[in-house]
Parts: C-alpha cells; structure tokens; sequence
C-alpha cells in the first residue's frame, strides 16, 4: 500500500458532514424570504408584540444555529 493511499484515505476519513450547516443555512434563507413577503404583503406584521418576539427568537435561534454548525462542521 502506498503512502499516498494512506494518505487519501486518512483525509476522506478526516472530513465531517455539512449537511446541519446546509439545513440551518437553508432554514434561514427560507425564513428570511418568507418574512419579507410576509412584511410587504401584510401592514401590520407582525400583528402583536408576541409575534414580534416570536420572529425575533426565530431568527436568533437559526442564526446561533448556523453558527455552531459552520464552527462544527468546519
């Protein structure tokens, strides 16, 4: 076996998975779209202070989310 076969097999082995950071990435551009149509389509969105906290977590959640699964996955 040659060393450049330990080699190759030793890198492919070595590399993780970024399909949670895809996921979460795509979740997030998903949801960014979905709120701007939702903020140019309806005058009062988000229609109670509630719901305004609820988009806020959201967000906040997928983007602390994206972050760990980039810094993971890296």
């Amino acid at each position: 076996m040659s060393i450049a076969t330990v080699l190759a097999a030793a890198e492919a082995g070595a590399e993780t998975s970024k399909t949670a950071f895809y996921v979460v990435g795509g979740l997030l551009a998903l949801s960014a779209v979905g709120v701007a149509v939702a903020g140019l389509r309806l005058a009062d969105f988000p229609h109670s202070r509630g719901a305004e906290r609820a988009v806020i977590a959201w967000f906040a959640l997928l983007v602390v989310g994206a972050m760990v699964s980039a810094v993971a996955t890296a």
